[in-house]
């Protein structure tokens, strides 16, 4: 039991009160040495570079809460076959309740006083010789089996008369549209460091707002943007998106660093075709543009009646999009660490340049490793010999003698080895 307590109390005793090194080998060769830095040093650039100063390693990030209302101002006016039309908001944005995503009509079809009931089907729909052409059936639920002898088309149970659209207006109706501003009011919080900002940033009071535009060199923070640059800032031109839709991104970005002062936390609008390549020539592409119907609906001496539009319009879609960083010490320490763990990357490819790509590789082997000797034969410390000395073969017993130093002429670095003489007697 004795002996058994001196052992634990021996390894415990190792464990808590001794310090293990790993051994270095100090190599002196030109070649590996400027690898070794020339790795270093790109590491070094890494982190310094890469890490720290274009990502931000140093601090912690976080992303907006956002709010956006949204108010279109303008009046908008058409004159078709001498009817006389005033279009104000109401009339010309869907939905109305001014979200971050609506739509903008500028241009329309109209079909005026539909009722229930039956009627002919246009030209080029439905064509038929006869009423065996007008069968119903899944497909045809709303055909009466009766082939129109005027139109040569099938009757059909709809709204009456049947709609129209194979011709869109050309120039768009309402090319006023290009006048029309839009107003935009944004809201964003940064939970993680308890900050609020809106694009009414400071110096955008009431008297600015009233007499601003904006303009992305002259007036980049005013909120009032006027449709056609925002559809000249997008790339298309405002006449061929008017005529058949399309789609528009408003993008605010709010990027900021609140490490200075957090008035320095101002927004950037940036504007994206959404819908359809500006670019494209190719007029044979299916689904061009963006339009959508709605009715209006009335009764006339009893009868229920509508008003059907095509509308044709511009989407604006609003996207917010956010990244705020402020110092923090956990990111910071992490980054360092990571990047002091990399700087063993140098260490790797030279031990493999040293240890398989040297001619004198089996000589650094030997001094790097240390080798423990097979059973029944003694080893290095049973003589008390240096380990970090070397030793030759065929000395004399009895002797054991220093021959001094001796420079290996194949050493890049001047390397030195020492021979010692060992005899037995």
């Amino acid at each position: 039991m004795e002996k058994m307590r001196n052992k634990i109390t021996n390894a415990l005793s190792d464990f808590l009160f001794e310090y293990e090194t790993p051994r270095q080998v100090l190599v002196r060769n030109r070649r590996v040495g400027v690898v070794c830095r020339i790795i270093q040093l790109g590491v070094l650039a890494y982190i310094i570079g890469w890490v720290f100063i274009y990502e931000k390693g140093y601090q912690s990030t976080d992303t907006a809460i956002s709010s956006t209302l949204t108010k279109m101002k303008g009046v908008g006016y058409t004159n078709v076959n001498g009817t006389e039309k005033i279009w104000d908001v109401a009339d010309y944005v869907f939905p109305p309740q001014g979200d971050a995503s609506f739509v903008v009509m500028t241009n329309y079809i109209i079909t005026e006083g539909q009722s229930l009931g039956k009627c002919p089907e246009l030209p080029g729909k439905h064509n038929c010789t006869s009423d065996a052409d007008c069968e119903g059936g899944s497909y045809k639920r709303s055909m009466t089996g009766r082939c129109d002898n005027t139109t040569k088309t099938c009757e059909v149970i709809a709204w009456c008369p049947v709609e129209d659209d194979q011709h869109i207006p050309d120039p768009p109706l309402l090319m006023s549209a290009e006048n029309y501003t839009l107003f935009i009011k944004n809201s964003v919080t940064f939970p993680l460091f308890g900050v609020s900002r809106s694009n009414l940033v400071e110096g955008i009071d009431a008297n600015y707002i009233s007499k601003c535009l904006y303009d992305p060199d002259k007036a980049p923070l005013c909120p009032i943007f006027k449709m056609g640059d925002i559809v000249k800032l997008s790339g298309f031109n405002f006449e061929t998106i008017a005529k058949v839709g399309g789609a528009i991104g408003i993008v605010i970005d709010w990027t900021c660093n609140f490490d200075v002062d957090k008035r320095k936390c101002k927004p950037e609008y940036s504007f994206h075709g959404l819908y359809g390549n500006p670019d494209e020539t190719d007029n044979a592409r299916a689904s061009v543009g963006y339009n959508f119907r709605y009715a209006r609906h009335y009764f006339e001496n009893g009868l229920q009646k509508r008003t059907l539009f095509k509308v044709f319009g511009i989407r604006i879609d609003i996207i917010v999009q956010s990244l705020a960083r402020k110092f923090d010490i956990i990111p910071t320490l992490t980054a360092i660490g990571s990047g002091v763990g990399i700087f063993g990357v140098a260490t790797v490819v030279c031990d493999l340049v040293l240890l398989y790509l040297l001619p004198k590789r089996e000589f650094y082997k030997n001094m790097k490793f240390k080798y423990t000797e097979t059973q029944g034969q003694p080893d290095n410390d049973s003589f008390d010999l240096d380990p970090n000395a070397y030793y030759g073969i065929g000395a004399k017993p009895g002797q054991v003698q220093d021959t001094g130093r001796s420079h290996d002429p194949e050493s890049d670095g001047g390397s030195v080895e020492t021979e010692v003489r060992v005899t037995m007697t």
